[in-house]
């Protein structure tokens, strides 16, 4: 019996971690000024909702790509290159 209650104890400990990870990683609901803020990024990028239904899925897809590029380069094409050097106090 000892050898039973020392066995799950020890099951406990190693599971325990394992489940406390997963609920830290659940995904955030979504806001609907995230939404919002999407669907004004997607329309800048040429999306326009009240087209042609049957066009949905190739504007849709078109608009995501454009807005992810423009992302990307709004994310790379900021200042000089840095050298890793400062210069202060002068």
């Amino acid at each position: 019996m000892q050898t039973l209650i020392n066995a799950t104890l020890v099951i406990a400990a190693l599971v325990a971690p394992a489940l406390a990870q997963a609920q830290s990683n659940a995904p955030q609901p979504v806001t609907r000024a995230k939404v919002h803020a999407s669907l004004i990024q997607l329309e800048k990028a040429g999306y326009n909702p009240y087209t042609n239904e049957s066009l949905y899925p190739i504007t849709l897809q078109r608009a995501e790509a454009k807005a992810a590029q423009q992302q990307a380069e709004t994310n790379t094409a900021y200042g000089p290159a840095s050298n890793g050097t400062v210069e202060s106090g002068k």
